[in-house]
């Protein structure tokens, strides 16, 4: 139990050293998802302007932000994504999503996946 206390404090102390490594990030005004309904094999891709909700199927999926590396923009994409089933009160997914990891945060549902593909990069 003392071996657990002490790994807990240390992974809690961790943090302050990490922010060092932080990578600067662009906003960007379009996420470009995809989306598979697992019960027809249909694949749709979707392009949903922040602050945009879209209806796909039985979903509602709403774009809060959607960030990329300044340095690396093809690289590791993550934005903030409310999807709703339509049929349901509460979302199915509300959180972060990371364009090169959709498992570690993956939306939940029997039917449909929904993943994120990038942050479109502005033009200019």
């Amino acid at each position: 139990m003392i071996r657990v206390f002490f790994i807990v404090i240390g992974v809690l102390m961790a943090p302050p050293a990490m922010a060092q490594n932080q990578v600067a990030t662009e906003n960007s005004n379009v996420a470009e998802l995809r989306t598979l309904d697992t019960l027809t094999g249909v694949v749709k891709d979707l392009a949903i302007e922040v602050g945009q909700t879209v209806s796909y199927e039985r979903l509602t999926i709403t774009v809060k932000e959607c960030r990329y590396p300044k340095d690396n923009p093809s690289s590791d994409a993550y934005a903030y994504l409310i999807i709703q089933d339509i049929r349901e009160s509460t979302p199915r997914f509300d959180a972060w999503m990371i364009a090169s990891s959709p498992a570690l945060s993956a939306l939940d549902h029997p039917r449909y996946d929904v993943w994120l593909l990038r942050c479109k990069i502005p033009e200019g």
